[in-house]
């Protein structure tokens, strides 16, 4: 053999080797056949842990920016708040009695609206309150009481009555003037009676001196739906004017008296009030009322004009300076739902309300 042949022997036999190598089974020799172009292990795992450190990072910021926005929206509605509370306290005055204090000379006006009773806006201590703080600023020229009530509870009205007296006599030179709005009855007329004039519109309700109990029987009520009434009571007449009892010839007569006696209370505090301004007319004090034209004939009633109209005309003073006590706009809010639930609760118990403590008026 020639030295050209054994050197091709030796290549065909080195180019067989690889050849018998490639061709192992990779299932049966467990051998692993990896893709070239796919990164290695150790690339793999640094990858994975990059993507998910770059997702966490996202996370973390979007929660950090979205608490971010909602301590923005959460100062902005505080603010807000506190804006509007601000506002509240520098233009409504927590004491309005003061409040309504003047530099310059000026009429003084103390509304009176509503029921006269001791839970509400009319009450006493509110008038009585108002009226001392606008008798004791030396620039009141005068006052004005500007009324719009049916009546109420007498002892309010008495209270009022008698304090108005007092000031007047305290303050001799400081006159105070009633001018009635839409009604001036019962308990408000007693109060304007203190007054030294009167006025009203020619429409005005006026008068109705007098004093009522009244009530509900339910006696044949209860007979028909078969109901039985048990009233235990120690004291002979405890149990008067009990809805559910039949009336009874001393008990009326005890009632009655009652009555007649604030009656007569309320008729010569008027005659006290106006004097002999009052006509004889015998129907004067039984109840009646009129309109604003007839109580001037009456002697009810002074003057036929406004509030506005007596301050100019009559007082001379124009300028006017409110002295009506109000409570701000959450105690009404707190107020009126503290009475509705007191009301709903009374009359559940058949007890009087918060507007009608006071069994007369």
């Amino acid at each position: 053999m020639s030295d050209h042949d054994k050197t091709d022997a030796q290549k065909s036999s080195m180019s067989s080797e690889p050849t018998a190598k490639n061709d192992v089974d990779v299932w049966t020799q467990s051998e692993t056949v990896s893709d070239p172009n796919a990164p290695d292990e150790k690339g793999q795992k640094t990858t994975n842990t990059e993507w998910e450190r770059d997702t966490l990072n996202r996370l973390a910021f979007a929660a950090i920016n979205e608490q971010r926005r909602s301590r923005r929206w959460s100062v902005f509605f505080k603010s807000l708040f506190f804006v509007y509370v601000f506002v509240i306290i520098l233009y409504i005055p927590t004491d309005w009695s003061e409040g309504g204090i003047s530099h310059d000379e000026h009429t003084a006006l103390i509304d009176l609206e509503g029921v006269i009773a001791a839970n509400t806006q009319a009450s006493a201590d509110n008038l009585v309150s108002s009226l001392r703080a606008a008798f004791k600023d030396k620039k009141t020229a005068a006052i004005i009481m500007r009324i719009n009530s049916p009546g109420g509870s007498p002892v309010q009205a008495g209270y009022v009555y008698d304090e108005i007296k007092r000031l007047r006599e305290k303050y001799p030179e400081t006159k105070l003037y009633a001018v009635v709005a839409d009604i001036c009855a019962s308990g408000g007329y007693y109060i304007a009676a203190a007054a030294d004039e009167i006025y009203a519109n020619k429409a005005s309700i006026v008068g109705s001196i007098g004093v009522l109990m009244d009530g509900f029987g339910f006696v044949d009520t209860l007979k028909k739906v078969g109901v039985e009434r048990r009233l235990m009571t120690a004291g002979k007449y405890k149990g008067v004017f009990d809805p559910f009892s039949p009336l009874k010839k001393p008990e009326v007569q005890h009632i009655q008296n009652l009555l007649d006696t604030v009656h007569r209370q309320f008729i010569d505090q008027v005659k006290a009030g106006r004097g002999d301004r009052l006509s004889d007319n015998p129907d004067l004090f039984t109840g009646l009322f009129w309109n604003g034209e007839e109580s001037v004939k009456l002697g009810l009633v002074d003057g036929l004009g406004s509030a506005s109209y007596v301050a100019r005309e009559i007082i001379g003073v124009e300028n006017i300076v409110d002295f009506t006590p109000r409570p701000n706009y959450l105690d009404r809010f707190a107020d009126s739902i503290g009475v509705t639930l007191a009301n709903v609760m009374a009359n559940s118990f058949g007890l009087p309300n918060a507007a009608q403590q006071s069994p007369m008026r």
